[in-house]
Formats: structure tokens, C-alpha cells, sequence
């Protein structure tokens, strides 16, 4: 089996004060994929370029602080690939892609993050642009091979993945067209929600994020924000799902799926 988790840090090394990297030791995953890194290149050096054995491969965001994706990895990849559009985004340290092929396979594992736009307009409009952006990438990437998103894509996409969805029918993460191009991605764009494949009627079980707002972790309010997102090939060998909740590392809990035969 291969295992395969997600995870937002919200800041590596908060995470890591807080014992994540113990935890990792412990259920020792093939992969992790982290978003919200929150450091550059000089803050991993010589402290996080290696997590309880996994070797990390990353993208930085420009500014100090922000973002940031990687994925740790006990698998050396074939190829690393870094940032997705050349631009806006790349700049913001959103996507890194990691590659592992051998003849008769084209497989690759990426941590995404997507934006948030709970900000204000401008990052909202800053959402959708990444959104237009993402969608015909996955989709070039998918006619040439199998791949796994691991993200934060900051859009619960149905009712049942939020507590109280109708009270945030015109907020960020819940609005009509965010949750548009989720349906668009997984129906024609046929990419997988691997979590909803294996468990398609949790409710309150399925959330992955919590407000740091009032009670809303220990009453249980959340959304499911974190995401693998699977070509079917590999979506069809998934076999079990794990929300982990034992432990606090961020606002966001780990989820990690396993994979028969993926590697």
C-alpha cells in the first residue's frame, strides 16, 4: 500500500513545534504533500529539508512568509517540477509537482495551493483567475499522464462538505461559481474526488479546516477544504481514507488516503 497524506501547515515551522513531524514518524506515509509553508528557501536549510525521513521538495513564495507548497517524500522522484503558470502565481509559491515514471508509467504526485479569497474582492477575483488557470492545466497534464493533487483548494464543494452551509452561501469557499468549477472538474473534466469515491455520504465526519473563531473546533463546525484530487486510473486504487483529529498541528487536519499498487 501506499500511503498518501495532505496537509496544510499553516506555517512548517508552527507544525513542527506542535509535533507533526512525531506524528509522521508514527504513521509513516510514503508522501506528504503540504501546503501554506509559511518560509523560504533559507528557513528549510539545515531544519526542514527532511521530515521524520522524507526528503522535501518545495516552492517558495516570494514574499516572506506566505505560502509555499512541498511535497516530502520517501520515493526519490524522476523529475520535480516547479510552479504552473510562469507568473502570477508562480510568484506566490502555489505548485510543485513531483514526477515518478519508469517505462509503462507516467505518474506524477503535486501539492497545490489554491488561494483564499476570504480577504476581500481582490483576492476573491485573484481566486477565480487561478481557477481559470488551473482547470486547463489539469487537464493538458491529464491527457499525458496519471496524477494526484494533494491541496487546499479553499472551496467546499457540496452541502454535505460544511456545517453551515447556508449561512455562507455568499462567502468564500461556498460561492456558486467556485462550486461550479469543482462540479466541472469532477464530472466532465473527469478528475476524482478520491475522499467522496470512498466515502460518499459523511457529513460532520468530513471536515478538514475549522475557524479559528469562537468554538468552531470543538463544536465541530468546519469544511472539508483539503483534497485528493485523482485521473481515474489511480483514483480506482484508493482504499481507505483517514481524517486525523487526535492531535492540533494547524487550522487544517491531515487527511491521507491509500493507494494499492500506485508505486
Amino acid at each position: 500500500m501506499f500511503k498518501l497524506t495532505s496537509l496544510n501547515l499553516n506555517g512548517i515551522r508552527s507544525a513542527t513545534t506542535k509535533g507533526v513531524e512525531a506524528w509522521l514518524a508514527q504513521e509513516k506515509p510514503d508522501c506528504i504533500c503540504v501546503q501554506e509553508v509559511k518560509a523560504q528557501a533559507p528557513d528549510v536549510a539545515g531544519k526542514f529539508e527532511q521530515l521524520a525521513g522524507l526528503k522535501g521538495h518545495f516552492h517558495f513564495a516570494e514574499k516572506k512568509g506566505y505560502s509555499g507548497v512541498g511535497v516530502y517524500t520517501r520515493h526519490e522522484p524522476s523529475d520535480v517540477l516547479i510552479g504552473f503558470d510562469g507568473g502570477e502565481f508562480d510568484a506566490e509559491g502555489r505548485y510543485v509537482e513531483t514526477r515518478f515514471d519508469k517505462p509503462g508509467r507516467k505518474l506524477s504526485i503535486i501539492s497545490v495551493y489554491f488561494p483564499s479569497g476570504s480577504s476581500g474582492p481582490e483576492r476573491q477575483e485573484a481566486k477565480y483567475r487561478f481557477l481559470d488557470k488551473m482547470y486547463p492545466h489539469l487537464m493538458a497534464l491529464k491527457a499525458e499522464r496519471d496524477f494526484i493533487v494533494c491541496s487546499d483548494v479553499n472551496i467546499a464543494h457540496k452541502e454535505a462538505d460544511l456545517k453551515n452551509w447556508k449561512g455562507n452561501l455568499k462567502n468564500s469557499g461556498f460561492l456558486p461559481e467556485e462550486r461550479a468549477w469543482m462540479t466541472q472538474l469532477t464530472t466532465e473534466g473527469g478528475i476524482v474526488d478520491v475522499y467522496r469515491r470512498l466515502q460518499p455520504d459523511t457529513t460532520d465526519a468530513c471536515y478538514t479546516w475549522w475557524s479559528n473563531r469562537g468554538q468552531a473546533y470543538a463544536k465541530n463546525v468546519g469544511w472539508r477544504l483539503d483534497y485528493h484530487l485523482a485521473t481515474p486510473a489511480v483514483a480506482d486504487k484508493a482504499r481507505t481514507e483517514h481524517i486525523y483529529k487526535g492531535e492540533k498541528f494547524s487550522d487544517h487536519a491531515p487527511i491521507t488516503i491509500t493507494y494499492e499498487g500506485l508505486l
